[in-house]
């Protein structure tokens, strides 16, 4: 069993063969506009319609925290937009994380990377602007997908 491969360099452009996930986590809020979400719409509008779209009729679908939207951008390539942040700003109830929401998501990446016999490329999720810890995210990663056979790189942004 492979366990994650680091890498530096741009998660929006993942170097391997085959079908490729690019996993990112999104919030709560319908917020799009900081972070990893602009080297994505710089690539391809798609993951960002297909969000803002998904909040506005969360009323009547599975928006929320733990949910996953699967974006294909390419022929060879989907974006999967994970809910596993409440709000965008660090407030009394701390900062925006939500690790169970992000394990919640992660679960329903792996059936689909699964589905699709894909591999997986994120930056390290959850750790930016969510304010959350990789050490924290890291086990969830390992137990979600990489023990499902899923070869799973954590991109880590070069200067």
């Amino acid at each position: 069993m492979s366990g994650i491969t680091y890498v530096r360099g741009d998660a929006t452009v993942p170097s391997v063969k085959g079908v490729k996930v690019i996993a990112h986590v999104c919030n709560d809020i319908g917020g799009w506009g900081k972070g990893f979400v602009l080297a994505l719409s710089r690539r391809w509008p798609e993951p960002e319609a297909a969000y803002r779209a998904w909040h506005r009729g969360r009323s009547a679908n599975d928006f929320g925290l733990g949910a996953a939207q699967f974006v294909q951008v390419e022929p060879y390539v989907w974006v999967a937009n994970l809910v596993g942040q409440r709000g965008i700003r660090t407030g009394s109830k701390g900062v925006p994380v939500r690790y169970e929401a992000i394990d919640a998501a992660l679960a329903r990446l792996a059936d689909k990377a699964v589905e699709l016999g894909a591999s997986v490329h994120m930056p390290r999720i959850g750790c930016g602007l969510a304010g959350g810890k990789w050490s924290r995210v890291e086990p969830l990663i390992a137990e979600r997908l990489v023990r499902r056979g899923i070869a799973v790189t954590v991109y880590d942004h070069g200067d």
